[in-house]
């Protein structure tokens, strides 16, 4: 393995680690953690998703605000870990969900917004994408996806903003 590649891989390991590591201190102290979920647009219109690595499903781009992070700051780096892409500019705000069962994994508030984006797609974190591919509003794959995507994809569609 040559030496970037050691780099690299050594990077996104504490990358997992610190994400691995947030997400445990936000079950000890029982607060929600916030996180962003990205419903990104190519200039033709299509929608991009992810397809996760951890339940196979598809879903939106997106993860948790770090310390010290804001939430546009999360979503253009989010974005380009997970799908290669650029933000243009976020469009609008499409909801915030809270439901303490919304992520199977922890209880987490997720700010959701429309994002104009650009760039060539690529898998950028392997232990966490599967796969990148992006669909018309007629081609969506809205049942099942991951967590309660298929509601944050299903509100943006039908115009809503949404508090739940």
């Amino acid at each position: 393995m040559n030496k970037l590649a050691f780099f690299a891989v050594t990077i996104q390991s504490t990358r997992s680690l610190w994400r691995f590591g947030r997400t445990v201190l936000g079950v000890i102290f029982r607060h929600p953690v916030p996180g962003t979920s990205i419903i990104p647009i190519l200039p033709d219109g299509r929608i991009v998703l992810i397809r996760r690595r951890d339940n196979g499903l598809w879903g939106l781009s997106g993860g948790m605000v770090d310390w010290g992070d804001d939430i546009p700051s999360t979503v253009e780096r989010e974005l380009k870990e997970e799908t290669g892409l650029e933000l243009v500019q976020i469009k609008r705000l499409v909801g915030v969900y809270s439901a303490p069962e919304r992520d199977p994994r922890i209880h987490s508030i997720c700010v959701v917004v429309e994002a104009d984006v650009s760039g060539q797609m690529q898998v950028q974190d392997e232990l966490e994408i599967m796969e990148i591919r992006a669909f018309t509003r007629d081609e969506l794959p809205l049942d099942p996806m991951s967590h309660d995507h298929n509601r944050q994809l299903q509100d943006y569609l039908n115009g809503l903003t949404t508090l739940a």
